[in-house]
């Protein structure tokens, strides 16, 4: 508990993080399913040994519901609302989880989809698996013109958010590498030092959840990405009669002044984690401008990755046999299996034909 003079909700900081931390214990499955006597007399759920996971065969016999997402890759956690209006919600664990530390130190993130949005967990995932580095899942909220930012701020946008950006936040969980302050924007979690990781964690606040969402209480992470990073936004959709489908954008994440960008996000949540992003624009098809890009998007979720790997998703995509509907990666980075030039000279529909003839490499069976 935190215990504090004035009753009323508090921001969390990091020392109060770094307590909460300390009284933290993993749930574990005692291989041996003897229950664990906890503190009060009380019998604890059976849990494994915290240097290891026991026998898979056991796990499946005799601990069938612990073990559904034993060798997971990628989960989900459906809170709002059917959790988050009677309990406190899920925030810090997505955001810690996600995170590429934790109480025990720098460790691969564990992808956790806000939502339980399995399709953009999807995208999270084949950012992580081609970078090794923590993923952010955000809303696509808001597009800002650069006339309402004028009109509502007074404040001209120049640079790369000179056309418009994009307001990427997510219902208070994200991945606190995005806050930016590695030196080398997001790293892999084993080229990461102490001093990085304090970094983060003092760039984020974790303000009390607020009502209107969260019914339940808890605490939500609180940062603002730092501009100039290169970014990517993906997406998987699922098209009846057709599949998956990936869109893809890449683009900067950008810096407003302090004024504006607290004009900005009191319009949204302020105590949720804000990027502003700029997409590089084509000036054609969904690149023609920033707007276009929010409305081709397939849904108000997008996965991104630091750096600009779209070129890597396309060719991942082809393997995967999903077809790529919307990108703006150049076409001399793009490589496809040699199969794709016999469905005919436009790439995009070629694309689409070979993802069809050859099907799928994994699905139900």
């Amino acid at each position: 508990m935190l215990h504090r003079d004035d009753a009323r909700p508090q921001n969390l900081h990091t020392r109060d993080v770094r307590r909460l931390l300390g009284d933290v214990h993993l749930a574990h499955v005692d291989v041996a399913l003897q229950p664990e006597v906890r503190g009060g007399g009380g019998q604890g759920h059976a849990v494994l040994p915290g240097t290891g996971f026991g026998d898979d065969l056991l796990l499946t016999h005799e601990a069938g519901e612990e073990a559904l997402g034993h060798n997971a890759l990628l989960a989900g956690f459906q809170g709002q609302r059917q959790w988050t209006d009677h309990s406190p919600n899920g925030d810090f664990m997505e955001a810690i989880l996600n995170s590429s530390f934790d109480w025990n130190g720098t460790r691969q993130p564990y992808l956790v989809a806000t939502e339980n949005d399995a399709l953009n967990g999807v995208a999270m995932l084949f950012g992580h698996l081609l970078t090794c580095t923590a993923q952010m899942f955000s809303d696509v909220r808001t597009y800002w013109s650069p006339a309402a930012i004028r009109r509502v701020t007074g404040h001209t946008l120049s640079g790369a958010a000179e056309h418009g950006v994009i307001h990427l936040i997510n219902s208070g969980a994200s991945a606190l590498d995005f806050s930016g302050r590695q030196s080398v924007a997001v790293k892999p979690f084993w080229e990461i030092t102490p001093a990085e990781v304090e970094a983060c964690l003092a760039d984020t606040l974790w303000p009390p959840a607020i009502y209107e969402y969260f019914r339940g209480g808890g605490y939500s992470s609180e940062f603002l990405t730092r501009g100039g990073m290169p970014l990517t936004m993906s997406r998987v959709n699922l098209v009846q009669g057709l599949g998956p489908v990936l869109q893809i954008a890449e683009g900067w994440s950008v810096d407003l002044p302090d004024e504006v960008n607290k004009a900005l996000v009191d319009r949204t949540d302020p105590t949720w984690p804000t990027t502003w992003f700029a997409p590089r624009l084509t000036g054609k098809g969904a690149f023609s401008d920033v707007y276009a890009v929010m409305g081709n998007w397939g849904a108000n979720h997008g996965a991104i990755s630091c750096g600009h790997i779209g070129a890597d998703l396309i060719t991942l995509a082809a393997l995967a046999r999903i077809p790529v509907c919307m990108h703006n990666v150049a076409e001399a980075e793009i490589f496809r299996p040699s199969a794709w030039n016999a469905f005919g000279m436009d790439k995009e529909g070629a694309d689409y034909r070979a993802c069809a003839n050859f099907g799928p490499l994994y699905g139900k069976r």
